[in-house]
């Protein structure tokens, strides 16, 4: 039998800012992001939305554009580094959200008895989601399962992470019906700890605080959404960890030098261009090439061969993240998106092609996989229209930007906005004090 993703969904949030704006703001050439790393658009969450809404939009539009019953979906796997909660998984938000809107049509709670968990490892954790689903529906062939990945990335002001942003989700269908991508068993692993970027959990003295209450504590700890990362050192880990789990893909396979025979290489992309330049290590390897001095590095890049083999097999799968930024867990799964949309929009024929993919996640963990683009592909993909919606949404200025970065809005940028959104977080009830209420605004 055959296994692997049997359709597939997205959801990007409405709002973006325009890359040269923020560039100019900051001081930076525009020409720096926009050619230089492939940067354009960056997506933003409203005041109202988060990573559960980001997964509950994906699954809903899941479940609608591919008619599927809720009751035949056995578990709902979220790969998310934003999680709202340290202990209730997000992924169960996202749940409890499509439950209410689906209600009328298929009673309530629909997923009643749907295995929902969270799984966290940086930008990697819904591969690994993907990973367990897979042989989850391998030894329960009549069952599916869905994979959602969402995550907003955020950094602080001005630094140097802040150009990168993005936002969104993107749900998989998984089965032993792969109507968009059959994918094998067999997978390249490599793990090693290290601390490239990561969300520690930081304490403050009372007297650091200003003007902080008599009632706090004397050591406050705050967790935040913008992470502690050392850009060039979290560069080197993932080319480290994609070039050990491509060595032990290929040990595992027994295929030599497999790059070349996959149509296009995805990649978890922090930026557009990220993927391309990684690669170049694992393409001077392969091709007994010098890749030692930074001079041999540029060389390798620039060269006619990589060039081509970059507009050949990468290209495509870049377009997208240069409109939305960073997703952290989604951003490999919205490379594949961007690369069969773009083949769907040429009307290319991809039946049977092989496409290998690349993960990574800081900490660092990276595994390699490849798949077979399935005879029904282009039935799944006419339903996306990524390009076309990517065009229907909202500019902001760089000042209503910063505000929602601050959390200085109350009211939704974008009123005409119909979906999920954050409703209220109790304070006063000292029971349910930081539970979160979600809505559909329909």
């Amino acid at each position: 039998m055959a296994f692997g993703i049997e359709a597939a969904s997205y959801y990007v949030p409405s709002l973006y800012l325009e890359i040269k704006d923020l560039a100019e703001k900051r001081g930076i050439d525009p020409a720096k992001l926009e050619k230089g790393l492939g940067l354009h658009k960056m997506g933003l969450p409203d005041v109202h939305e988060d990573a559960a809404t980001f997964a509950a939009e994906a699954l809903l539009k899941l479940i609608k554009d591919y008619h599927i019953h809720p009751k035949d979906i056995s578990r709902i796997y979220l790969g998310t580094e934003s999680a709202l909660d340290a202990a209730k998984p997000t992924a169960s938000y996202a749940m409890q959200m499509v439950e209410k809107v689906l209600e009328k049509e298929f009673g309530a709670r629909c997923f009643k008895n749907c295995d929902v968990v969270d799984m966290t490892f940086a930008c990697v954790g819904a591969v690994d989601a993907l990973h367990n689903s897979l042989d989850f529906v391998r030894v329960n062939p009549d069952k599916k399962a869905v994979v959602i990945a969402s995550d907003y990335a955020k950094y602080e002001l001005a630094s140097s992470g802040e150009y990168t942003q993005g936002g969104g989700a993107v749900s998989l269908l998984i089965s032993a019906q792969p109507d968009l991508l059959e994918i094998e068993n067999h997978w390249g692993v490599a793990t090693e700890s290290v601390f490239d970027f990561f969300k520690p959990r930081r304490h403050y003295k009372k007297e650091d605080l200003k003007n902080s209450p008599e009632s706090f504590p004397d050591k406050i700890e705050i967790f935040t959404d913008e992470p502690v990362f050392d850009g060039q050192y979290s560069n080197q880990c993932y080319q480290d960890r994609i070039r050990e789990a491509y060595q032990h893909y290929k040990e595992v396979s027994g295929k030599d030098q497999p790059y070349k025979n996959w149509k296009y290489l995805i990649f978890h992309l922090p930026y557009a261009f990220h993927g391309k330049r990684v690669f170049t290590e694992i393409y001077s390897l392969e091709n007994g090439l010098s890749y030692g001095t930074p001079e041999e590095q540029k060389a390798v890049a620039k060269s006619e061969e990589y060039v081509q083999f970059i507009n050949n097999k990468i290209e495509k799968t870049q377009r997208a993240s240069s409109e939305i930024g960073n997703m952290y867990t989604a951003s490999i799964f919205m490379a594949l998106l961007s690369a069969l949309q773009t083949s769907f929009n040429e009307n290319q024929e991809l039946e049977g092609e092989e496409i290998g993919f690349l993960g990574y996640g800081s900490g660092s963990k990276s595994k390699v996989f490849a798949g077979k683009i399935s005879g029904n592909w282009k039935e799944v993909v006419s339903k996306w229209n990524l390009f076309e919606n990517l065009k229907n949404r909202t500019a902001i200025d760089f000042e209503t930007y910063e505000k929602l970065h601050r959390k200085q809005i109350d009211q939704s940028v974008n009123q005409d906005y119909k979906g999920f959104g954050l409703d209220t977080v109790e304070l006063e009830n000292p029971v349910l004090k930081g539970a979160r209420y979600y809505t559909c605004r329909n």
